[in-house]
């Protein structure tokens, strides 16, 4: 079995949601795009619209930009391409009865689990840099305020101004 950071799992951001495309989820579970597409509409009511959905024409235009998936001119193809959440490619491995498809699901569910803990890491990192902040602010300040008070203490004393010269006789 490979180690999940030997494989290369595409996930996508589209509408908010970490998927997976069609193409892409075939290719690991070791099908061609259309058995894997075929299968899946065989039993689309495993797959409501949180789990699976169909891109629209501006979001293929965004993929075929990013070079995630060819031109219909150049072979590429001519149906809008289905992607997957992790629930959905989990789904999708109950469907292909295959040894790789159920090895393969577990792999993906792993990686999904390990964007999650990431981010959940990344925000936590930023929620502590944004308190360390406010802190350096706050003392920023304090800090400003003592120096102020301080300053007159440390500067020297001015010399005292040497007395003017009386005009005129002294006695």
């Amino acid at each position: 079995m490979p180690a999940l950071k030997e494989i290369e799992i595409p996930i996508a951001t589209i509408r908010g949601q970490r998927v997976l495309l069609d193409s892409d989820l075939a290719a690991l579970y070791g099908v061609s795009t259309g058995r894997f597409n075929e299968a899946v509409s065989r039993n689309m009511k495993r797959f409501p619209e949180d789990f699976a959905f169909s891109l629209s024409p501006d979001e293929v235009l965004l993929l075929i930009s990013q070079n995630a998936i060819s031109k219909p001119a150049r072979g590429g193809r001519t149906k809008p391409p289905r992607v997957f959440t992790e629930h959905g490619a989990l789904m999708a491995a109950s469907i292909l009865n295959s040894e790789r498809a159920i090895s393969m699901s577990v792999y993906i569910i792993r990686a999904f689990v390990e964007i999650r803990e990431k981010l959940a890491a990344n925000s936590t990192i930023l929620k502590r840099l944004a308190e360390i902040d406010h802190t350096l602010l706050i003392h920023d300040a304090s800090l400003r305020d003592i120096y102020q008070k301080l300053k007159p203490l440390i500067d020297p004393p001015a010399a005292p101004a040497a007395p003017k010269r009386q005009i005129g006789f002294r006695a």
